[in-house]
């Protein structure tokens, strides 16, 4: 997805990413991601067992599938059954980015930090390339939640990824998340496939809600 980052004059492009819920039980989700003009390019498919979504809820290993308006898959996101706590610093959340499927351009890895959400984007050798820096605070209540993409010494920012808030109703009624992608044009395009993974991440980790937990 080509975008642009803050600091530049390029216009950025958003991902829309939806999520539908059945009352009662928690359904494997989907996503819709949108360019800057608000054109579906991309549709995506979690794939999961139920036994999983029940029992491990947010931290459930799953398959997201990618695919494109000729329904070609373009992208596949690994994601394994890892840990989410502080206190479990070796054993982190982690994404693996294949694209195209069969092909690993890179992963998206959890640091351990014990106040902010940070995390780094990771080539095929799993050598670092960007840091993303969460808030102390992501509930979303009442705005929207940005995480900073930053430079591997965090001096310079260079495009973030945000959660929009959707209101209180639909917040609390619904379980659909809007999510925009900014980044510079020119980033290397499997860098960009490991951002879209990350929104994937950051949706299960600290956004993912259903009526039935109300």
């Amino acid at each position: 997805m080509a975008a642009g980052s803050p600091s530049t004059r390029e216009s950025p492009s958003w991902s829309r990413i939806f999520k539908p819920v059945i009352l009662g039980t928690e359904t494997a989700n989907k996503y819709e991601i949108k360019n800057s003009l608000g054109q579906r390019i991309y549709f995506a498919a979690e794939e999961s067992i139920c036994f999983n979504r029940t029992f491990c809820s947010t931290l459930r290993s799953c398959i997201l599938k990618i695919t494109d308006n000729s329904g070609q898959e373009v992208i596949t996101v690994n994601r394994p059954l890892r840990c989410n706590s502080c206190w479990c610093p070796c054993y982190l959340q982690e994404l693996e980015i294949q694209a195209p499927p069969g092909s690993i351009v890179g992963y998206v890895a959890q640091k351990w930090d014990p106040f902010l959400p940070k995390f780094t984007i990771q080539n095929a050798n799993k050598e670092d390339i960007l840091k993303i820096v969460g808030p102390c605070a992501t509930c979303g209540c009442f705005g929207d939640v940005d995480f900073e993409v930053k430079t591997i010494n965090e001096k310079l920012t260079i495009g973030k990824i945000s959660k929009y808030w959707s209101g209180f109703v639909n917040d609390v009624f619904t379980n659909a998340d809007n999510f925009g992608i900014h980044v510079p044009a020119d980033l290397d395009v499997t860098v960009k496939a490991a951002m879209i993974g990350a929104c994937f991440l950051f949706d299960f980790m600290f956004f993912e809600h259903s009526l039935a937990g109300l």
